[in-house]
């Protein structure tokens, strides 16, 4: 009969049912039963962790929803000023931002959504006391 410790590694508990074809096995201490790991149990554990994950989007449409509802979380953002185009995972950034730290942000924020490969700055910024329009970075590699 198959057996682990209780310090044994998931990944082995894994393997070892795996191999064996087995649907559960005993949790040894010394020569002392202290419990069973079941196919049931992994799959709860499993479960329980997948749905911490965030969701990640199943296309370039659904990639931008995410990058939008996003968006729309952020209170320094002027959202409505922003559009985003998203092709093959590569997230478009396009509008207006009238603060040059908003540009960074923006980027982080859409670079911490799964899902998305890269992300290319065409937002103009236009200085709100002066008018002053300064373009987006040229040749920029998307990141």
């Amino acid at each position: 009969m198959a057996s682990v410790t209780e310090d044994s590694p998931l990944d082995e508990i894994v393997r070892l049912m795996e191999c064996r074809r087995i649907k559960r096995i005993t949790v040894m201490r010394d020569a002392k039963l202290v419990g069973i790991v079941t196919r049931a149990n992994l799959l709860r554990a499993l479960a329980s962790v997948a749905a911490q994950l965030p969701k990640a989007a199943g296309s370039d449409a659904g990639l931008r929803r995410l990058v939008l509802a996003e968006l729309g979380k952020q209170r320094w953002s002027s959202q409505s000023d922003i559009n985003v185009v998203v092709r093959n995972g590569i997230v478009q950034l396009w509008g207006v931002i009238t603060d040059e730290r908003e540009r960074e942000a923006l980027r982080v924020m859409v670079e911490n959504i799964g899902g998305v490969k890269g992300v290319k700055d065409n937002l103009i910024w236009v200085e709100p006391m002066s008018g002053f329009v300064i373009p987006p970075p040229e040749d920029q590699p998307e990141r």
